[in-house]
């Protein structure tokens, strides 16, 4: 049995290609899970098909993976996550898993929202199993809000929550802190990760669609009930305060974006903006901050080498 083969679930989805890039850098051998019957040909990764939500096909994934990485959700049938949360801690004890890494999301526990009540049932399941376990909650992914928005904005008003408060954080980070929690020892809960900077989604919106050339106004409706009241309170938001040790996401100094492409060029030379939309978008309120010549003795916004192509962003909020 090798004890130090790392296997990721949901290899395939957004954090999952994240993850599985930084596990192959460990040195240690990966494999990947997906459920789909065509694998991808990649010599550095072990691929297997299995499909947690049937139980069908895990074990030859799972069979000596000493850690496991679990990225699999299925965000269109919620519900199918549960049972796969059993499948995954039965192949796991079967294959004699000794530390299941999971990702979870800010907030499970505070947003009376079906998905979350789901991947807090999961939490629940995990810290039952007997297995060694570590549970990270993150903020939310861009690539999320850039869809929403997305969707939104195919009405004439955009029509967004009102006084909610999102603190985006970037999905490479978050992928960065599973592996790192995955070379560690069991941990149990571990200090949330989230972005920089919380910021009020309305007016993220508005920046969006400035930086999208689309013209319509925004409107942000009161929720009620206690879905509301948790998006002002700031329930999907993790400050630092929360915990006592005081850690948090490598972000929280309000350091730039960890993509070096596009929207900002910290070293003072001049870029094109080809970063997505998302990501223009991300740092309105820090960038506009750290830029202000309030609070700092700075060349001209192009000197300091923001390209003319981003400054709707500097002003999204």
């Amino acid at each position: 049995m090798d004890d130090d083969t790392i296997l990721v679930t949901g290899a395939t989805g957004g954090l999952g290609r994240e993850v599985l890039a930084r596990a192959r850098r460990t040195g240690r051998p990966v494999r990947a899970l997906t459920r789909r019957a065509a694998l991808p040909d990649d010599p550095g990764v072990a691929w297997f098909t299995g499909d947690l939500t049937t139980g069908a096909s895990l074990d030859a994934a799972f069979a000596g993976a000493g850690t496991v990485i679990h990225c699999a959700s299925d965000t269109r049938h919620p519900k199918h996550d549960i049972p796969g949360f059993h499948h995954l801690l039965a192949a796991a004890e079967r294959g004699g898993t000794r530390h299941i890494v999971n990702i979870s999301i800010v907030g499970v526990d505070r947003i009376p929202y079906g998905y979350y009540r789901v991947k807090l049932e999961g939490e629940r399941l995990l810290a039952a199993s007997g297995t060694g376990w570590t549970n990270l909650r993150a903020t939310q992914f861009p690539e999320l809000l850039d869809k929403a928005f997305t969707v939104l904005s195919r009405l004439p008003v955009m029509l967004v929550p009102a006084g909610a408060l999102c603190q985006p954080v970037d999905r490479g980070e978050v992928a960065d802190r599973l592996v790192e929690l995955a070379l560690e020892a069991p941990a149990g809960r571990v200090p949330d990760l989230a972005g920089p900077v919380v910021q009020r989604l309305d007016r993220m919106a508005a920046g969006w669609l400035r930086a999208a050339g689309k013209r319509r106004p925004v409107l942000a409706v009161p929720l009620p009930g206690k879905l509301g009241a948790g998006l002002r309170a700031g329930a999907l938001t993790s400050p630092p305060a929360r915990w006592a040790d005081g850690r948090g996401s490598s972000t929280w100094p309000g350091r730039p974006p960890a993509d070096p492409r596009g929207a900002i060029c910290w070293s003072g030379r001049t870029r094109t903006c080809d970063t997505p939309l998302w990501r223009r978008l991300l740092w309105p309120t820090e960038l506009r901050t750290s830029a202000s010549p309030r609070n700092r003795t700075s060349p001209s916004r192009r000197s300091r080498g923001y390209s003319p192509a981003c400054v709707p962003a500097l002003n999204a909020c």
